[in-house]
């Protein structure tokens, strides 16, 4: 029997011991992680609002890199205990067990410069509520930045394990953004090597992400070449999508509603 989160908890599925160890297997991947952060940070603001943190990783690069302040929010309890041992004492960072999908959260002001999720969204099975949230605790104009995994020919049993309910393509993640309310600003694959690598290990040969040579080795030698080629051209398949999108300003919300 997995370790699974029923959707009335926040909607995320999954093994969440499995999720817990893949995020501790692949956190060596340093080229890879810096790749994904780098995406999100022009587009972050002052505050952003992180869901589904983790282990705190990718904050952890944020703030590196110079966000002011960050709140996190992680629903698994195991992960939370880890998140507010982390940052315990750290004024910058807030945690969060917060539930987007109850209509209610996050109503007071809309705090947030932006709202964020890496390899979240795939877990929730309204994914469109989800994005909904921002406009309840994301400023007008902020962003909405997502990473999801790419193609559902490349879903795996490890996918399913850890609670996957689909896969994306650009157009099924515009899609969603546009249901959600949300201006599409940038959106694009990410990482094409890395879709090869995931449906021949993962899909084929059923192995599990895992720390190891091969990660080393292949975020040390083949990461680097893949973001310089993809920073010049965007690959029509990656292993990710990648999406930003904008909060409608106040105006623009009241015409969406009348109409």
């Amino acid at each position: 029997m997995t370790d699974q989160a029923a959707p009335e908890s926040g909607g995320v599925l999954g093994d969440s011991k499995a999720q817990s160890r893949s995020l501790e297997s692949v956190a060596s991947a340093v080229h890879y992680h810096d790749w994904l952060t780098s995406l999100a940070r022009p587009w972050l603001g002052d505050h952003p609002l992180e869901l589904g943190s983790g282990l705190g990783d990718y904050a952890g690069r944020w703030l590196s890199s110079g966000v002011p302040r960050i709140t996190l929010i992680e629903r698994d309890q195991d992960r939370l205990a880890v998140l507010r041992r982390s940052f315990a004492g750290d004024p910058r960072v807030s945690v969060l067990d917060l539930d987007v999908l109850d209509p209610d959260a996050g109503t007071d002001d809309a705090p947030y410069s932006s709202y964020v999720a890496f390899n979240v969204l795939e877990h929730i099975p309204d994914d469109v509520q989800a994005l909904r949230a921002a406009h309840r605790l994301v400023r007008p104009g902020g962003r909405v930045i997502m990473l999801v995994p790419a193609f559902e020919f490349a879903m795996s049993e490890f996918d399913r394990t850890v609670g996957h309910v689909r896969r994306y393509t650009k157009r099924s993640l515009a899609r969603v953004y546009r249901d959600a309310g949300l201006d599409i600003e940038r959106l694009h694959y990410v990482n094409a090597p890395g879709l090869l690598a995931w449906f021949v290990g993962m899909r084929l040969l059923r192995m599990t992400p895992g720390e190891g040579a091969l990660l080393r080795t292949w975020d040390a030698a083949v990461v680097p070449c893949a973001r310089a080629v993809e920073r010049r051209l965007r690959p029509p398949f990656g292993q990710s999508v990648f999406a930003v999108g904008v909060v409608p300003g106040e105006i623009e919300r009241e015409t969406r509603r009348s109409g």
